[in-house]
């Protein structure tokens, strides 16, 4: 399974940029995130989405 993680404006939250990775990935990434606090938004990617 693939997942769209956007990480988030600091100030009001509004979406900074895209990625799409698979499971495996999303740990890590969460991982570095809370090490800096960056706010992320996980979903479930789309099918069509890379």
């Amino acid at each position: 399974m693939r997942f769209e993680i956007m990480r988030l404006d600091d100030v009001d939250g509004t979406p900074v940029d895209t990625t799409v990775v698979d499971a495996a990935s999303v740990n890590r990434i969460v991982q570095q995130a809370a090490a800096i606090g960056q706010r992320l938004w996980i979903r479930p990617a789309e099918a069509s989405a890379s």
